[in-house]
């Protein structure tokens, strides 16, 4: 445990044991275990402590306590919603230093407020629920109202800097998919952040700014509501709650189902409920992922709610939870016959976005051909626009934002196995939209005896005045300049080698960040040395002051990721605005460092393409998540002292993009190395694994021809896929004379002059076929990784 924070565990004993209702001193602290330990507004209004939201799980967290509410209050918001703490020996502890800290069962730091202030501070509730840590020279030195959750308050400003995420369900308080925020065009919007996808949807995104009322020509990015209920923005989002000019109880709340609401509650009236005054979106099905991926939205006239429903052939992924949606219980490949293959009509139903392309005034059964010769078509729309109703076709490459709606005027056909179809005929039954997403967070509750904790807490106390001493002395004649937060809970991402790291950890296994051995557009990467002798490479990422709780969540994911061609990820780094992720070390460095020397002869070559696409083939179709690399290249494919390759910076471009709040999409901004990029990044089509097959095909053809792609001539596109024209066309032109009749010498004028002629002419020849495959234009003639593995092992067992 770090000597610090053990010290300020063994004085909080002898200072004051809790603050009072009304304020909280420097040098007190409010625990967990004492109900009464609360701090109150002046009339009573707002209430701020220990708030339980798990099995023996707590939350600091402050509610509205008028009318008195018991264990079912509401909340407006919490200090650690991401990480609650065990409901024994917990406590908040204003430290004399002006530092607020939360400790989780006396054993490590939950949350703090990282302030210091030169004068004494104490800690207040106002009666506008603002919690407020304010010294004797009245300077607020931090307070709520700058670090929202999913609520605001009448007077609590909202700028440009801050953002509300929703909770993840009704009963789980944790951090959920939906975000309001100022996107960068000054206009407040609703943003889905799910699992797999991120998408806009509020305000419309198909409206132009000023067809929804808004306003983006200013920069000032400030909203606020009142008491009375009129809401006001500067980009024009100005509105009055249907009860306004009343004296009530109001919150703005973006709630888990996506949906921002303006409640209102009477004070006096015990039994008064909250109403909703206003909301963002009168029909939820619109609402971006609120039934998950192949699932259909609908509104049930029964119970005035919403239903969610798998489409046909699919069955709910997680049950209890509907934000993972449905996966098809039999995948349609693409090299199925279309025989088999058959279109199910969805009357009235819309899955807006991911198209893969449109086409104007087709029939529909050429329309039903489009999408049959497609792997990537999952299912069309076929609607009828404009005045002269000109027929529109939208093949769909994933069916997400599924709704329901007489009004839509369309139909969606869904592509589906003709032996499913005479199974189901229509929309699988609908269960509830709410979502039971239980808290994965619980503590075993203590089964000591009264008698044994006195003994305990005494032999504390007087161990405790015997030692006390010899710390301080240590703490500060030593001064192990030690973050607080190198004892963060190291739970939170559970692994047995992967961990968390401090900052003055990493920076001392670099030497101060000494030895730079890569460089990127993510970050920079360093060689280390960690406490154990273990060499490894730290990449310090090119993001900061972001939020923690959605970096660990990302790096979690790539995190279990195991795979014998995939870099191993010993931990990380989240601590203050550093972000740091530790890997193994690859003693010999990376692909491209090695191809100008003759260390690769042609069965390293061979072995590396294949291993590179295990790797990349596990990544697209075989982690529980799908990954896209987006930035395929010899400097991310890194070889271990048997020359085996391994695929480093997977699963980058899905973490940077979730900081980069001004991406309407996950992938809506261009990711990846000149040279390298497909075609689809310049053309602003769909992102696919594809781009993935388009890179991998790039560094292969530089494997085999020794000619760098990055290097080539420039052309008159801006750099969009010129730089590797030259060597596409190049082989591509070999190749072509060689089947004209030059016979095989094709191959050994544009071979690596480094194999010195030694390479087996059967796998050369399937190598370069493959790879020209992978580099063709059109995304749908580009083989996946998972084949092009397949043919590349055919080939090999073949010739040994």
């Amino acid at each position: 445990m770090d000597t610090q924070f053990f010290l300020i565990l063994i004085l909080s004993l002898f200072v004051s044991y809790s603050a009072s209702d009304s304020a909280m001193q420097g040098g007190s602290h409010l625990s967990v275990e004492n109900p009464a330990d609360i701090l109150t507004s002046p009339t009573g209004l707002f209430s701020a402590g220990f708030y339980p939201v798990g099995d023996n799980a707590y939350s600091f967290s402050i509610w509205f306590s008028r009318p008195s509410c018991n264990n079912n209050c509401t909340l407006v918001w919490m200090a650690n919603r991401d990480f609650p703490v065990n409901g024994k020996r917990s406590k908040l502890i204003l430290l004399v230093t002006g530092n607020l800290i939360l400790t989780d069962a006396g054993k490590s730091t939950a949350w703090t407020t990282n302030t210091v202030s030169h004068s004494p501070a104490e800690l207040r509730l106002h009666d506008n629920g603002n919690l407020v840590l304010i010294n004797t020279e009245s300077v607020v030195v931090w307070q709520s109202f700058d670090f929202p959750t999913d609520t605001l308050l009448p007077s609590q400003l909202f700028t440009r800097y801050l953002q509300l995420v929703s909770s993840r369900s009704s009963s789980n308080f944790s951090s959920g998919f939906y975000k309001l925020f100022f996107d960068d065009d000054n206009l407040i919007r609703l943003l889905y952040d799910g699992p797999d996808v991120s998408s806009l949807y509020w305000p419309d995104p198909w409206l132009q700014p000023w067809q929804g009322g808004r306003f983006p020509y200013n920069s000032s990015r400030i909203a606020l509501f009142d008491s009375l209920g009129s809401f006001n923005s500067s980009d024009h989002l100005n509105f009055l709650s249907t009860d306004y000019g009343e004296t009530l109880q109001r919150r703005l709340t973006l709630d888990s189902d996506g949906n921002l609401r303006l409640y209102s509650r009477e004070m006096k009236n015990r039994a008064a409920a909250w109403v909703v005054s206003w909301q963002a979106k009168s029909r939820l099905c619109q609402i971006h992922g609120i039934c998950g991926g192949n699932s259909i939205c609908s509104f049930d006239p029964v119970s005035a709610g919403n239903k969610c429903s798998c489409l046909p052939g699919y069955r709910q992924k997680k049950t209890g939870d509907w934000s993972y949606g449905c996966e098809p219980e039999l995948d349609i490949l693409c090299d199925e016959d279309d025989t088999d293959v058959t279109f199910i009509k969805l009357k009235d139903i819309e899955f807006y976005g991911n198209d893969d392309g449109f086409y104007p005034n087709v029939t529909l059964e050429r329309c039903q051909k489009i999408c049959l010769e497609s792997c990537n078509c999952k299912a069309f729309q076929y609607r009828y626009l404009g005045v002269n109703h000109i027929p529109y076709c939208y093949p769909k490459m994933l069916l997400i934002n599924g709704n329901y709606d007489p009004s839509f005027g369309a139909d969606s056909y869904l592509k589906v196995f003709k032996t499913i179809k005479k199974i189901v005929s229509g929309i699988g039954d609908n269960c509830p939209a709410e979502t039971f997403v239980p808290l994965n967070r619980s503590y075993q509750k203590s089964s000591e005896s009264g008698t044994s904790r006195a003994i305990l807490w005494l032999v504390i106390a007087f161990g405790g005045l015997e030692i006390i001493a010899i710390l301080v002395v240590y703490s500060f004649l030593f001064k192990p300049h030690k973050d607080s937060n190198e004892a963060t809970r190291t739970y939170s991402l559970a692994a047995n080698t992967f961990r968390r790291f401090s900052y003055s950890e990493l920076k001392k296994a670099t030497k101060n960040f000494k030895e730079e051995i890569g460089r990127g557009a993510g970050g920079t990467v360093y060689k280390g040395t960690l406490a154990d002798d273990r060499v490894v490479a730290i990449k310090q990422l090119n993001i900061a002051n972001q939020g923690e709780a959605e970096f660990l969540a990302e790096v979690s994911t790539i995190g279990k990721l195991n795979h014998i061609n995939l870099i191993e990820m010993y931990g990380y780094c989240a601590e203050g605005k550093h972000r740091l992720l530790v890997y193994e070390y690859m003693e010999h460095g990376s692909l491209m460092e090695n191809l100008s020397s003759k260390t690769l002869d042609w069965k390293k070559r061979f072995e590396i393409a294949v291993g590179t696409a295990r790797g990349l083939a596990y990544l697209h179709e075989e982690c529980l998540e799908w990954i896209l690399h987006c930035d395929v290249k010899p400097q991310n494919i890194l070889l271990d002292s048997k020359y085996q390759p391994k695929v480093s910076d997977f699963g980058l471009s899905k973490l940077l993009s979730r900081y980069d709040l001004n991406n309407n999409s996950t992938f809506s901004r261009i990711r990846g190395t000149r040279g390298y990029m497909a075609p689809e990044w310049v053309s602003n089509s769909p992102i696919t694994s594809k781009v993935d097959v388009y890179s991998y095909g790039i560094v292969v053809l530089e494997m085999v021809t020794g000619k760098s792609a990055a290097t080539g001539s420039q052309g008159e596109s801006g750099g969009n896929t010129t730089e590797q024209k030259s060597l596409v066309e190049m082989v591509r032109e070999k190749k072509k004379g060689g089947e004209k009749g030059k016979g095989i010498s094709w191959m050994g004028e544009m071979i690596d002059p480094m194999l010195e002629g030694e390479y087996e002419e059967a796998e050369m020849e399937i190598l370069i076929k493959l790879t020209l495959q992978c580099v063709e234009e059109d995304k749908d003639s580009r083989p996946s990784m998972s084949n092009i593995l397949e043919m590349l092992l055919r080939v090999h067992q073949n010739d040994h």
